[in-house]
């Protein structure tokens, strides 16, 4: 499971022009999803996104996360994060999650989010989504849970 997550001011995401989640600040985090992901992928992810420490402390080093700040969590579903792009100049997407097991799985990510930390805000799977933002630092940060490995 992949977490492109963004250290941001604010953030939504809106769907046929109305806005279905947004926060302060906070970390948006794009989520693709890959063949062979499950549910202890997705509990590490989670774990790291709210333990990743990258808000700055006193000194205005990135010591602080997310729980610590209270900041707000906002989930992305983005499958083009499971493209392979090693090869030409069209992107494959053999490596991305089932299209119904990855919605099922985002879902529970958003749920067990919610169980853990509040705010926690969601785009919506499937949609043709516009994700707004103000990026702070900007900070982006690629986090990989592999699929059959949550240790990392």
């Amino acid at each position: 499971m992949i977490g492109l997550l963004q250290r941001i001011t604010d953030a939504r995401v809106e769907v046929n022009g109305e806005t279905v989640a947004a926060i302060g600040a906070g970390l948006l985090v794009l989520v693709g999803i890959q063949r062979g992901d499950g549910k202890r992928e997705a509990d590490r992810l989670l774990e790291r996104l709210l333990n990743f420490r990258i808000f700055p402390d006193r000194d205005g080093k990135m010591n602080l996360d997310l729980t610590t700040v209270g900041g707000g969590l906002l989930l992305v579903p983005q499958f083009t994060l499971a493209a392979d792009t090693s090869k030409g100049t069209r992107p494959s997407f053999t490596a991305a999650g089932p299209p119904e097991e990855s919605k099922a799985l985002f879902n529970y990510l958003v749920s067990r989010a919610r169980a853990a930390h509040d705010p926690v805000g969601a785009g919506q799977f499937g949609a043709h989504m516009l994700v707004r933002l103000t990026n702070d630092g900007p900070v982006t940060f690629w986090l990989e849970v592999p699929p059959g490995n949550p240790e990392k």
